[in-house]
């Protein structure tokens, strides 16, 4: 097993990597931008590094900073937790050049997962279902695209080959915006990721999201652990997630999970990875691939009893996974609220000084957080300042727990979303379960609508 281990990340995912390692043994190096110095994770860690000012381009996007400050700690391994450059390939392919384990995919297998057209065909040769479009890039002229268009059939969606988060979208409904749309896209992917490359698919009125974790080896073994609902969305970005998701069925999760696993035999996958999938009218279509660590991953654990952290090191170490298909058994039920440094409602940032935090606890309650009284939350990133876990027999006891454990957090000194998601958790259409991906935006908008 690795002696130490270089934590290429920040915020709550940097110290639930730590603790996996110090459960394993393992001496943690963490990095950190000069805005994270009071941060719990670095103060915890066997060794910090400062690796450059607050911006991410200076300092957790600084590829070299990285490994020359894995080179000077003697770290064996590098674990790009989620974000940054966690499915950056040419970080990758440096980190193992330079010496290092990169604790995570192949650089093949990032860089094929992160183009979407190139994944979309990896999968459809794979046997994975996939949304309606076009086979590939969009061709540059207007007549071909045109056709590609009718074919599919309006709505469309115009998507980036490398976006993600939400960026590089439009939806066009008619086919007089289309080429507009087209040009639009065009420029901002290029701005955004250096790449031009669009392609279109077919725009699903009503879908839920559906994602599937998936676990392999160097080995060639590899098992699907169940499937998670992030349906609770605002402009693509998961605000509740859970598992399993409402409402689905074993034979149903057994379908696409073992297709899931058998595209990762075909393309010689490592790691954890979650396949992605809108789900409409009981038919699955992937969209894409996340080759690393998700956000909403305690949801998972919590169901099916293991660490998906601790076995993304052993994996990473050459070890063969400790079970196969037939071991995993779901569980009960788990949901996750992501926990925002922002506006309820509006969804402005909220950075500043927490002058008072008082965690919720209980059965079946994890809390995931880097933040402590007196902690500073830095403007320079990402709002989420932690997660609340809630595990129940039920779904309806796992929502009922965490009714009880959002009453019971106190943040102050700055503002949080916990109004919105005790707000969501007594929604009756979510009490249903099976919201779509639309449903959160609709009843914002319609809340606007009455107050003014």
């Amino acid at each position: 097993m690795f002696e130490k281990i270089l934590i290429a990340n920040r915020g709550e995912i940097a110290l639930r990597i730590q603790r996996a390692c110090r459960e394993l043994g393992i001496r943690t190096v963490v990095v950190h931008s000069e805005a994270d110095t009071e941060a719990k994770y670095v103060k915890l860690a066997d060794e910090s590094v400062c690796i450059g000012p607050a911006p991410a381009a200076a300092s957790y996007l600084n590829i070299q900073a990285i490994i020359s400050a894995a080179e000077v700690t003697d770290a064996e391994a590098i674990h790009p937790g989620y974000g940054f450059l966690s499915e950056n390939a040419d970080f990758a392919e440096k980190v193992e050049a330079s010496g290092f384990v990169f604790i995570g995919p192949r650089p093949e297998n990032i860089r094929l997962m992160g183009d979407k057209v190139s994944a979309k065909q990896a999968m459809i040769k794979a046997g994975v279902p996939v949304v309606p479009g076009s086979e590939g890039a969009l061709p540059e002229q207007s007549t071909e695209i045109i056709k590609i268009a009718r074919k599919v059939g309006y709505p469309v969606i115009i998507k980036a080959a490398a976006g993600g988060g939400g960026r590089g979208m439009r939806v066009v409904h008619t086919e007089a915006a289309l080429l507009n749309a087209i040009n639009l896209t065009r420029q901002e992917a290029l701005a955004a990721f250096g790449n031009a490359t669009v392609y279109i698919e077919k725009f699903l009125e009503n879908p839920r999201h559906i994602e599937i974790q998936v676990l392999a080896d160097e080995h060639k073994n590899t098992v699907f652990l169940g499937e998670r609902d992030c349906s609770m969305q605002r402009r693509h970005q998961k605000i509740i997630e859970e598992a399993p998701a409402p409402e689905m069925t074993a034979k149903q999760r057994e379908r696409i999970g073992e297709r899931c696993a058998d595209a990762c035999r075909k393309i010689g996958y490592r790691g954890a990875g979650t396949f992605e999938f809108l789900y409409e009218n009981g038919e699955f279509y992937f969209i894409e691939m996340n080759t690393r660590l998700q956000v909403e991953h305690p949801v998972t654990e919590m169901i099916t009893g293991l660490d998906l952290v601790q076995l993304q090191i052993h994996i990473a170490n050459g070890e063969k996974l400790p079970f196969r298909q037939k071991d995993i058994e779901l569980r009960g039920h788990a949901i996750e609220c992501r926990i925002n440094a922002e506006d309820p409602y509006r969804f402005t940032p909220s950075p500043g000084r927490i002058t008072s935090y008082h965690p919720p606890g209980g059965p079946g309650i994890r809390v995931d957080t880097h933040v402590y009284a007196g902690y500073s939350v830095p403007p320079n990133y990402d709002s989420m300042i932690g997660k609340v876990i809630a595990y129940g027999a039920t779904r309806e006891q796992a929502i009922r727990r965490m009714r009880i454990a959002l009453s019971e957090m106190a943040i102050e000194g700055i503002q949080t979303n916990i109004p919105l998601h005790l707000d969501l958790l007594h929604d009756l259409r979510f009490l249903r379960g099976g919201t779509s991906i639309h449903y959160l935006e609709q009843k914002l908008a319609e809340e606007k609508k009455k107050k003014s």
